[in-house]
């Protein structure tokens, strides 16, 4: 359905490229900001208006960190409005290829994913009316410097959209500040600028996120990480054992040798999942170290007789991941992004899907700890120290929490490998 209104910048962004624009003349296009605040929309209905309207015969590019990131985040949005306006297309999902007919005209669309720095590869050769990079603050710079070298038909611009991140990002660095430089308009949005949004969708979204996270994605600023990851972690985040049964049980786990391992048992009640007890051993400290067979033996008194769904580990922990496996225990192997985990992860504690109970004490003493990595040249990175029951708190939120539905959570463990 197409949408009865349009912020003031959405209809910025919807004109820029028109005849009777003053910004006509701009080169790119740059929307960046706050989450939910109606960029990406906007960058989307435009750039396909945009490009039926001045090409004809023509390839042009979508890209974002993923293809099915494209396909999710943009395309599900876009296309029904477009349909609406007259458009049609035809999707070859096995080349990645989208075919927009406007009339007479008809261009070509190919879906891109930025993953990492071979991805430039995809794209080298190509030859470009004009490409859309959506998120492109998680792109490495070598793919968008290749997508911006392959935009040499006569008229071609780029467009750019991504939510803000630390300062030192090479992306901030060379297009937000040297944007007039480069030619391109750049636009900040806010979550206000998004008229579809209702205040308790704002309200919920504000609540999210805090620290850095609460400054770039709601305040939309390109903000450093800096002091104690989880800088609102109190007393009141900590909560005693509750009586009665638990429906589910699951043990998460950071594996180390030298380093310390971290386990912490977790049960369901309800909606919230309780950490009710843990184990912490740090070898180092104690002048000995544990076989993997001894760390399965302790796991298996942590668990103390309960029927676990899993055990969440590490991926990078094939020695004790194989042990558990001949114990006749189901591993799941954790979701390791670093960041996202640590959003997810504050999320939970605020909403009080997850608590932290007192017998846990290590992992208290950790949230007590646990900071940014300051030093020059470092970005958005946490300290190597003090973060192990960190580390497997967060696989637990990122691998399980997400997927709380029984049936979406096997079917992730499924897909994750459960053996």
């Amino acid at each position: 359905m197409i949408p009865t209104a349009f912020s003031q910048k959405q209809q910025k962004v919807l004109t820029w490229w028109g005849a009777s624009s003053p910004q006509r003349s701009r080169d790119a296009i740059i929307c960046d900001g706050a989450v939910r605040s109606g960029k990406t929309l906007a960058m989307g209905l435009s750039f396909f208006c945009w490009a039926m309207a001045r090409f004809q015969n023509q390839q042009l590019a979508l890209c974002g960190k993923t293809v099915e990131a494209v396909r999710r985040n943009l395309l599900i949005s876009v296309l029904p409005v477009i349909k609406e306006l007259g458009f049609s297309w035809e999707e070859k999902r096995s080349r990645n290829q989208l075919t927009i007919r406007f009339g007479e005209r008809i261009n070509t669309f190919y879906l891109f994913g930025g993953r990492d720095e071979s991805s430039a590869a995809l794209i080298q050769g190509m030859t470009l009316a004009g490409a859309l990079l959506d998120e492109v603050a998680l792109m490495p710079r070598s793919f968008v410097e290749q997508t911006c070298a392959r935009c040499s038909v006569t008229g071609a611009k780029l467009w750019f959209s991504c939510n803000p991140e630390g300062p030192s990002h090479w992306f901030y660095r060379e297009w937000i500040l040297k944007a007039e430089g480069k030619n391109a308009l750049h636009i900040r949005f806010r979550m206000e600028d998004n008229p579809t949004l209702s205040p308790e969708t704002k309200t919920r979204y504000e609540k999210a996120f805090h620290g850095a996270f609460y400054r770039r994605f709601i305040l939309g600023e390109w903000s450093a990480a800096d002091g104690l990851v989880y800088d609102f972690f109190d007393e009141s985040f900590i909560g005693t054992v509750p009586e009665g049964p638990f429906s589910r049980w699951v043990i998460s786990c950071d594996y180390g040798t030298v380093n310390p391992t971290s386990m912490g048992l977790w049960g369901l009640q309800g909606q919230v999942w309780y950490r009710v007890k843990e184990f912490y051993y740090d070898a180092r400290a104690q002048g000995t170290q544990k076989t993997d067979g001894e760390y399965v033996r302790e796991l298996t008194c942590l668990a103390g007789g309960r029927p676990l769904d899993c055990v969440v580990v590490d991926p990078s922990a094939a020695s004790f991941i194989e042990a558990l496996k001949r114990a006749g225990f189901s591993v799941v192997k954790a979701q390791n992004e670093v960041l996202s985990g640590i959003r997810m992860t504050a999320e939970a504690l605020k909403d009080g899907r997850v608590v932290i109970c007192q017998p846990c004490q290590d992992a208290i003493r950790e949230f007590s700890s646990y900071c940014w990595d300051l030093r020059e040249g470092t970005r958005d990175q946490v300290k190597k120290e003090f973060d192990h029951a960190m580390d497997e708190i967060r696989y637990f939120v990122a691998t399980v929490l997400r997927n709380q539905r029984p049936e979406s959570f096997a079917a992730a463990f499924v897909e994750r490998g459960v053996v």
